[in-house]
């Protein structure tokens, strides 16, 4: 399956697209896709940040890792063959850079994703306790709370999303090694992620996911890591596989 050429770079690594079928029309080619990373952002991202809010003491961060893992196959499973299924601004940086994805969509796809973060924080606050919301935990609310907290949480930041990004290229992009398992894989690879490094950076690993909830609890603190380490995980994969 390959998507037609309007959509893709030059390289080898190629998406799959809806039924392998070129697609002609400008709404199919360039506005349906931005739509559907909206729409499975928003749902990525919903899910995310309640798993997180009504995550209780005794589940630790079980709960918000198969939440986020099992939310992102499904969803990559559902509407990966329409938009790629990027649902990350990291993930659609790292395809345009090894030729997976038109330059041109990257900066409609970020915003779809960025707008997708949004509603779903926004949606996830309005059906939670007000309480559990400012009491919540996570990237976007308090795993960094120090200065010295930051390299670590930057380097985790650069890996852990180096590792997911690898998965989604070799996966879901690469002729060469991509198979029909690459959705659960790539939910799998966050599972891990949000389970090894959790409690070190929030495992983000999505500006996107970072951005929603900053923007609706108005807490910008180190807000930065969350972009700065997915972003050079993105050109770090983009020049190993390039």
């Amino acid at each position: 399956m390959s998507m037609c050429d309007p959509e893709l770079g030059s390289g080898k690594a190629k998406e799959p697209s809806m039924g392998g079928r070129c697609r002609g029309s400008w709404y199919e080619q360039f506005l349906q896709p931005c739509l559907v990373e909206l729409l499975g952002s928003t749902l990525f991202i919903f899910i995310g940040c309640l798993s997180v809010i009504e995550n209780g003491t005794d589940t630790g961060l079980l709960q918000p890792a198969l939440a986020h893992g099992l939310a992102l196959a499904l969803i990559i499973a559902t509407l990966g063959n329409i938009s790629g299924g990027h649902f990350n601004p990291a993930v659609s940086l790292a395809a345009t850079l090894i030729g997976g994805f038109n330059l041109v969509m990257l900066l409609p796809y970020w915003i779809s994703q960025l707008c997708g973060g949004l509603l779903g924080a926004a949606l996830a606050k309005a059906v939670s306790p007000e309480e559990r919301f400012w009491n919540a935990s996570g990237a976007a609310f308090a795993t960094v709370q120090e200065p010295g907290q930051v390299v670590g949480a930057v380097v985790a930041e650069l890996i852990l999303t180096t590792l997911l990004i690898l998965v989604v290229c070799m996966g879901a992009i690469n002729e060469r090694t991509q198979g029909p398992l690459a959705p659960f894989s790539i939910g799998f690879a966050v599972t891990v992620d949000i389970l090894a490094g959790g409690a070190v950076s929030g495992a983000c690993m999505n500006p996107a996911r970072a951005f929603g909830p900053a923007v609706v609890a108005n807490h910008w603190a180190f807000h930065w890591i969350y972009w700065l380490g997915p972003l050079l995980a993105s050109l770090l994969v983009g020049m190993l596989i390039r």
